[in-house]
């Protein structure tokens, strides 16, 4: 006969472990010092790029020296101190949560000392100009500090160095856009796939508990304010349509681009040179951002989220070429290899697409495609769905645009599948694969001839990713 299980026995049991919740506490201590990283970063990269808003207002022109000095800066400092800190961040904790791999791997992709260096090379990202954000570095980020609290665990503890990264990546992504849910969801969709049974309530209590550091310190506040929408008709389905589908096209696109130019896919004359003359090339970057700034008087600068505030208050006009440029910012910026995150661009050209499609058919429907664009093409780029209608669901007033906002990630992504494989998988897994040549030996020659020991011409390999070094 089976018995019900006794309350008062099971408690007894729970707190007889008292190492179990010294664990629990370290890890929720580390949850919340990862969120405080991640404000830190965000008052960090504001006044960075509030700095160059001030250079920008003194000369529009002085930006064409400032930019390219400033980009050649920081891609020299990376690729000479902190290869593992280039290009988003999420590709990195991706690369780290593979099952076998040891701890000096997982140490070139997530570390405290990375930590540390994507905040400021990140934030000196923003400081030049460059179309970056910083949601993907933090994810990043809070993930090396997390990690860092496995030392603090007892050696026979439950909770793995696995569980942890994700915690800390989720929460990166909780603590910048205020948006725990979103957090959770990251977790499960990009991140995990699936929770652990043993630790998942711990997880999710650490990725909430570092969200609530940015709700605390920015306030209930999200990411773009809030986007008030009008009721919605049937006559506006119509729109919205062609919004996902072209968000579809161009974040395929955009993550199809990403990859082949990260991965050193097509070997032509661009990425021979930035082979070659790596710090030149970023400078030469530096110099085509900079005129697609003085072209768009700043639109195309930074994360872009002061673009779409305006867009969202109806006081700025994009110019119909924002779009393009915005696209091309943010590509050439991953591809010159600084550090710097791909959400926030791609939130402001999602946002640039629905607006001008309302600028030409109903522009009183102009919150509404914006945000419509946003989620589009976000989960178009990203290929996570879920989370990046979460995302922008939280930013919207009232709940008429759920099931639009939901729909038009699906449909964008799907249609993204169709043209480009996932962006971050593609670079983790091009990560591992430096990885492992960078650490295989080489290979001792079979024939002991005076001819096999002369070396040959080593044949031509793909451009190395961000995050890892030249084989």
């Amino acid at each position: 006969m089976n018995r019900e299980p006794d309350f008062f026995q099971n408690l007894q049991t729970e707190f007889s472990d008292t190492r179990q919740w010294v664990d629990r506490a370290v890890v929720l201590a580390y949850a919340v010092i990862a969120g405080l990283f991640v404000v830190a970063f965000t008052l960090l990269s504001e006044w960075a790029f509030g700095v160059f808003e001030r250079v920008q207002h003194i000369s529009p022109w002085l930006t064409l020296l400032w930019t390219p000095l400033l980009t050649a800066g920081i891609v020299w400092v990376t690729r000479e101190f902190f290869r593992g800190a280039a290009g988003s961040g999420i590709p990195q904790v991706m690369a780290a949560l593979t099952p076998g791999l040891n701890a000096a791997g997982r140490g070139r992709f997530v570390s405290l000392r990375l930590t540390f260096a994507k905040i400021g090379l990140s934030s000196l990202g923003l400081l030049a100009g460059l179309s970056v954000g910083r949601e993907g570095p933090s994810v990043q980020v809070a993930a090396g500090v997390m990690q860092h609290a496995r030392r603090w665990l007892r050696p026979d503890s439950n909770i793995s160095v696995h569980a942890l990264l994700v915690a800390g990546g989720s929460a990166g992504i909780a603590a910048a856009f205020n948006a725990p849910l979103a957090g959770v969801v990251f977790a499960i969709e990009e991140l995990s796939r699936t929770l652990e049974s043993r630790s998942s309530g711990l997880i999710i209590a650490a990725i909430v508990l570092a969200g609530l550091m940015g709700v605390s310190v920015f306030g209930n506040l999200t990411y773009f304010g809030v986007i008030k929408v009008p009721p919605l008709a049937v006559s506006a389905l119509l729109e919205g349509l062609v919004v996902t589908v072209l968000c579809g096209v161009l974040g395929g696109l955009f993550a199809r681009v990403m990859a082949d130019s990260l991965t050193g896919r097509h070997a032509d004359r661009f990425c021979v040179w930035r082979k070659r003359w790596p710090i030149h090339f970023a400078a030469g970057v530096g110099l085509v951002i900079a005129i697609m700034g003085l072209v768009t008087h700043g639109a195309t600068s930074g994360s872009g989220s002061e673009a779409v505030h305006r867009m969202l208050a109806g006081e700025e006009q994009a110019s119909p070429v924002f779009v393009v440029l915005k696209f091309m910012s943010t590509w050439l910026t991953a591809w010159c290899g600084a550090p710097g995150g791909i959400f926030a661009p791609s939130l402001s050209i999602g946002a640039g697409v629905g607006h001008n499609i309302a600028a030409f058919t109903s522009p009183e429907l102009g919150p509404a495609l914006i945000a419509v664009g946003m989620a589009g093409f976000l989960a178009a780029v990203t290929q996570a769905p879920l989370t990046s209608f979460i995302i922008v669901m939280e930013m919207v007033d009232g709940r008429a645009m759920v099931l639009s906002l939901m729909a038009a990630a699906m449909l964008a992504s799907l249609i993204s599948r169709m043209i480009s494989r996932p962006l971050y998988s593609t670079l983790a897994e091009f990560m591992l694969l430096q990885l492992k040549a960078d650490v295989a030996p080489p290979a001792a020659p079979s024939d002991p001839s005076p001819a096999a020991a002369t070396p040959s011409p080593a044949p031509h390999t793909p451009e190395t990713a961000p995050g890892s070094r030249p084989t």
